[in-house]
């Protein structure tokens, strides 16, 4: 396969990685291309987060919104703690069944599954972070938390 300056682009397989979004800012002053990026993420109020693929639309996507969100790479135990607390079947009942959990997170990972077949919302509400941020919430990562946050994992299981 070639692209638009005629190199032979790479097709490789690599294992699967889900990056979870997580919104920490409000929605006062927000362009409309930004507010219509962040409605497609499904991220529509604040300390709302979902679990996306990592592929170039979203890394797109993920970029526009950068300096609302907070992203990165998630570790299994993360999700499974995420799904198990915070968690909402339809009705907002609360989802409690771990046995479903532990063989779903590795089929999730894999992209065998989704969060439909589960029977779950496709987005979580967090609390905000026990303890408070660390850093300051409206510079990017290095300094602040928004954007690319390697930390991210800490940050998910503070707001849980």
């Amino acid at each position: 396969m070639y692209d638009s300056f005629g190199k032979i682009r790479r097709i490789y397989l690599k294992k699967m990685v889900k990056i979870i979004v997580i919104r920490m800012r409000g929605m006062v002053n927000v362009a409309p291309d930004v507010k219509k990026t962040l409605d497609m993420l499904r991220l529509r109020k604040k300390f709302s987060c979902v679990i996306v693929d990592d592929n170039p639309e979203t890394i797109g996507k993920l970029k526009k919104v950068q300096n609302y969100a907070s992203y990165g790479p998630i570790k299994e135990n993360t999700i499974k703690q995420l799904i198990l607390k915070r968690a909402k079947l339809p009705g907002n009942k609360p989802f409690k069944d771990e046995k479903k959990v532990e063989g779903f997170v590795k089929d999730f990972i894999e992209g065998k599954k989704n969060m439909k077949e589960l029977g779950i919302k496709p987005f979580f509400r967090l609390h905000p972070p026990r303890g408070g941020f660390k850093r300051e919430t409206r510079k990017l990562f290095p300094k602040g938390i928004l954007g690319n946050n390697k930390e991210i994992n800490k940050l998910v299981l503070k707001m849980l």
